[in-house]
């Protein structure tokens, strides 16, 4: 079927560079609620997990943030 296309059966590079901008557009920010938050930012990586994702938003909804506790609110 795509026997005469030479993109066939390979990922074309600029889908790999797509995918990671898009990536570093949706962790950065996810990264520095975590921190705001008082929770360690390296949680912000669960939001490119697909079910994690929803886990980590519900999480920062309604989880009592430490940083209320402390008064750090700026990470």
């Amino acid at each position: 079927m795509m026997g005469d296309n030479m993109f066939g059966n390979t990922m074309w590079a600029g889908h790999w560079l797509w995918m990671l901008v898009i990536a570093i557009v949706v962790v950065i920010p996810a990264w520095r609620i975590c921190q705001r938050a008082g929770y360690p930012g390296w949680l912000g990586i669960l939001i490119l997990v697909p079910v994690a994702n929803l886990v980590l938003l519900y999480f920062l909804a309604f989880a009592d943030w430490p940083a209320d506790k402390t008064g750090d609110r700026n990470g």
